[in-house]
């Protein structure tokens, strides 16, 4: 695999480099330049299976079509090609081509993307609409860039709770308990709250729910269904309606393979990937009303925050927010960009 990997990178780069040289006859002479795309979701097909699986597969076969065949894509889901926390590091260093993976996994590496995590910022889909032409979105398209990354789909998901023995629904229901939040900066609000924390991937979840490792996870509604934790849950806490845990899990491209692609394929890139924007609201939505149907028909309890509770998650949030901030001068400008549109 890794022999078959080098040859692919060294092909490509050799392919990509001619291209970009303008020199159409050899252009048309070469074989279409394929790219990888690496996600930790189950694989399915453009029309059934995790909507993320299904949005990374229209997007092959969008820009494959309008690049006349020139961009080809191969696809791997379930972790198969790389790691789920060595994604974001493969992609700055143009080991992996594209990725769709959650932001604030990169947190340890690059502080400012726990801004994708921060329990509270974004409270509904009508916010996180709003970031990618809006300041907060302009610098981070910046920062990201600047760290060799470039967002291709914006993508925001709303998220619940899975509880194997109670229901995590109230502040005070967390305390003892062991948490999953996903992001450094939820597991300090779930630290506040009394709970222990784990740290790890949603597509490990289930095993440690299985195990007793772990009492409750909070991860998006369409994880919460694709990775089947109602066969390990009891209890579920919706995030319809309501949420304290909004997830920015954008699909990425590494700048140094984005760069050496010809500017016509750059835009049919870009383009595609904005287009995919409004299928990606419409399945999370859907994804977080169908996950309350899959747990209620599975016998869980499924509870939903209301305003007041919501509100007591908020306030337990702010400090979280001042750690977030205190950590460089670019985390200070996101979160206070962030904020004005809330």
């Amino acid at each position: 695999m890794q022999a078959n990997r080098r040859r692919f990178i060294l092909g490509s780069a050799t392919g990509l480099s001619t291209l970009a040289l303008g020199l159409p006859s050899l252009a048309h002479a070469q074989a279409a330049t394929t790219l990888k795309i690496s996600h930790q979701f189950p694989g399915g097909t453009m029309d059934a299976g995790d909507f993320r699986d299904r949005l990374v597969r229209r997007f092959a076969v969008d820009v494959e079509k309008n690049t006349n065949g020139a961009l080809k894509f191969d696809i791997y889901p379930n972790s198969s090609l790389v790691k789920v926390n060595s994604q974001f590091s493969a992609l700055r260093k143009g080991a992996l081509d594209l990725s769709l993976v959650p932001l604030s996994y990169a947190g340890g590496e690059v502080p400012e993307t726990n801004i994708g995590l921060l329990p509270a910022l974004v409270p509904s889909y009508e916010v996180g609409s709003k970031w990618k032409n809006a300041e907060v979105g302009k610098f981070l398209t910046q920062v990201l860039a600047d760290k060799g990354v470039v967002i291709v789909t914006w993508i925001w998901q709303a998220g619940g709770v899975a509880s194997r023995a109670k229901p995590l629904v109230s502040v005070d229901d967390a305390k003892g308990m062991k948490v999953r939040g996903g992001s450094r900066e939820m597991d300090m609000m779930f630290k506040d709250a009394g709970a222990s924390v784990l740290s790890l991937p949603s597509n490990e979840i289930y095993a440690a729910m299985q195990t007793g490792a772990m009492d409750a996870a909070l991860t998006s509604s369409t994880s919460l269904i694709s990775f089947r934790l109602e066969e390990v849950s009891k209890f579920l806490t919706s995030g319809r309606g309501k949420s304290y845990w909004f997830m920015f899990e954008p699909l990425m491209m590494s700048k140094e393979i984005f760069d050496k692609l010809p500017k016509a394929q750059q835009e049919v890139i870009m383009s595609v990937g904005a287009d995919l924007e409004k299928f990606a609201v419409d399945s999370a939505k859907s994804d977080d009303i169908a996950v309350a149907n899959v747990y209620a028909k599975k016998g869980a309890k499924v509870s939903d925050l209301d305003d007041a509770t919501l509100a007591k998650w908020q306030a337990l949030a702010k400090p979280v927010w001042k750690d977030y901030s205190d950590k460089n001068e670019n985390c200070a400008k996101l979160l206070t960009l962030a904020q004005k549109l809330l």
